[in-house]
């Protein structure tokens, strides 16, 4: 029986049961906040470690001696070694962060069956695929054994339906699951262990699968430098030694490298910034038929002339990315952007809610309270001090100025908001944007001061002791910068992206917007076709219920969350047959050829 899309948003006749008593609610982990202060912190010191350690010791390098691992696990055949006449694949990048984004795309994923409707009102059949591969980033912040637990191994566990089988799954390594060496990874991923809701087989942090009909699979990892080491690429050259010239590649990367490459400075990087193209042509041999990357948390896909694909899949379950940057509409080597998902006028416009950062990262806004406080409290102090009425700005700025520890933290805002900017717009722009920022935070801070001295003032005889007075200054000042501080930063954010094409990440990051999920469904058929699937989640549900044990997983969409909407398809299926063989490229390079990169 197939579930249809509209079936996983709703099931009728449940809604009078469920009122009897309170609905029961997963106990998952929310969006993560990435402007909360502790999370900054947490992960930029993950980040500093990983960077120092990770460039000093390779794991890769570890694992490919100590972890032996078949070149290619073979899904060509079934257990019984007959032909597979089809297999279904599904591809799932960027997940494990909040609980309802991951989960509404597992409970698909996962479901036996989907139907799903594409935007010409045209129902697909879809199959749960015996095959899961995730494409990179598998959990956020940072990863460790707890996080991947809670926020990745309990969502999907949760939503593997009863009435299917658990599927073989794979994972490609991105950065954020380098953020602890890979070693969570690691155990979690290459040590052939059970879940209630996948079965692990790989040993090493890539892997190649051999798919039906002359299609392979190959997941590489690009560690977080983004290079190829020599074990991996003499693992990837045995395989494609393995391949026949009409056979033909899905290569899965965890970064879409066609658009770093064009929107990163590459900072004399030189070799290292066309990994993909060398092992492309002179490792693989042959021109691939299909790029599949995460890392952007949104659906991109750009097509040559020989139909050639690059898509960009990142909506696994982590916060939305903006689709109007970076700007990549047509690439030199002949691809054009065919669709992009949320549509880049909807991505504008959600740009506007930086607006109400305020309310939406309130321990940032509690942070930048505590700023400034300290920015303005002893000018405050100082100028009450015998103070009849409202001292004049001039006061309040030579008053600032005097004051050491003012100008000392005034001067580490501003750096700090420098170090902030974003750099894609060169040096020069980044001094300037980060000090008129940092700048404004001053000024603001300021004229708060002063607003607050004339509050205090007219009460300095009322509170008799100066401890009332100053603990008063020190309230209205701090609740003032828990308002203003973080709308600067919301505006700053909002500028940037919409007016001068910066800050892509952090504009997003943050409004942790947990809706536009999606996820690819490839389908192998007996004439050898791909058909790919993009599905996509306009809204997640917010709210769940128990499932019915025989039929449903553990959770379903509560009927009473009428805003939530059942999975589609973003475009119709993108169909790539096998009617001409690929050229090869002859310069394969004997397994020495590693050196060369």
């Amino acid at each position: 029986m197939a579930v249809r899309a509209s079936d996983v948003s709703r099931f009728p006749g449940r809604r009078a049961r469920r009122r009897k008593q309170p609905p029961d609610t997963p106990e998952g982990r929310p969006m993560v906040s990435w402007y909360d202060p502790g999370v900054l912190v947490k992960s930029g010191l993950k980040t500093l470690l990983s960077g120092t350690f990770g460039r000093q010791a390779d794991r890769r390098l570890l694992d490919a001696v100590a972890r032996p691992q078949p070149l290619a696990f073979d899904y060509a055949e079934d257990e019984e070694g007959r032909p597979r006449e089809e297999l279904w694949l599904d591809y799932v990048a960027d997940l494990g962060d909040g609980w309802n984004s991951t989960y509404a795309v597992a409970s698909s994923v996962m479901a036996p069956e989907l139907d799903l409707e594409d935007p010409t009102g045209q129902v697909h059949r879809t199959r749960g695929g015996d095959v899961l591969v995730f494409g990179g980033d598998e959990v956020y912040p940072t990863a460790s054994v707890e996080e991947y637990q809670a926020r990745t191994v309990a969502p999907y566990a949760a939503a593997l339906n009863r009435r299917r089988h658990r599927p073989h799954l794979f994972a490609v390594a991105g950065n954020h699951d380098w953020y602890d060496g890979l070693v969570s990874f690691t155990r979690l991923f290459c040590q052939g262990r059970y879940s209630p809701g996948w079965r692990t087989k790989q040993q090493r942090s890539y892997f190649a699968l051999k798919l039906p009909h002359g299609w392979w699979l190959l997941g590489t990892d690009m560690q977080l430098e983004s290079d190829l080491d020599a074990p991996q690429v003499e693992f990837f050259q045995q395989v494609a030694a393995r391949m026949r010239g009409t056979d033909r590649v899905i290569l899965c990367n965890a970064e879409p490298a066609w658009i770093h490459q064009q929107v990163k400075p590459r900072a004399g990087r030189g070799f290292l910034d066309h990994n993909i193209d060398f092992l492309e042509q002179k490792v693989l041999g042959k021109k691939v038929s299909v790029f599949l990357a995460g890392d952007l948390h949104h659906y991109r896909r750009h097509e040559n002339g020989e139909g050639r694909q690059k898509i960009v899949a990142g909506g696994g379950g982590a916060f939305l990315h903006p689709t109007h940057l970076p700007k990549v509409d047509r690439r030199p080597d002949g691809f054009v952007l065919k669709e992009c998902y949320p549509p880049r006028e909807t991505s504008r416009r959600l740009t506007w809610r930086n607006l109400l950062f305020t309310a939406i990262n309130p321990w940032f806004s509690v942070f930048m309270g505590g700023v400034y406080t300290l920015l303005g409290w002893g000018v405050a102090a100082r100028l009450s001090e015998g103070a009849e009425g409202a001292p004049p700005f001039r006061e309040v700025l030579n008053a600032a100025l005097q004051s050491t520890g003012s100008m000392v933290l005034g001067a580490a805002t501003v750096l700090g908001t420098v170090a902030f900017a974003d750099s894609r717009r060169g040096k020069r722009w980044r001094q300037v944007s980060g000090a008129v920022h940092g700048g404004v935070h001053l000024l603001l801070a300021l004229l708060l001061t002063w607003g607050v001295s004339a509050i205090a003032a007219p009460l300095a005889s009322e509170l008799q002791w100066s401890l009332r007075r100053d603990l008063f200054s020190g309230l209205l000042l701090f609740g003032g910068g828990a308002l203003v501080g973080p709308f600067v930063m919301g505006l700053y954010l909002l500028l940037s992206l919409n007016v001068f094409s910066c800050h892509p990440n952090e504009a997003f990051s943050s409004l942790s917007i947990p809706d536009w999920k999606n996820f690819l469904r490839l389908h192998f058929d007996a004439e050898g076709r791909l058909t790919v699937y993009p599905v996509g989640f306009r809204r997640v549900p917010r709210r769940w219920m128990r499932g019915r044990p025989a039929e449903d997983p553990e959770w379903v969409p509560d009927p009473a969350d009428t805003r939530a909407t059942p999975p589609r398809l973003i475009e119709p299926p993108i169909v790539i047959g096998r009617t001409k063989a690929l050229p090869v490229t002859p310069d394969t390079g004997p397994p020495d050829a590693a050196t060369r990169i």
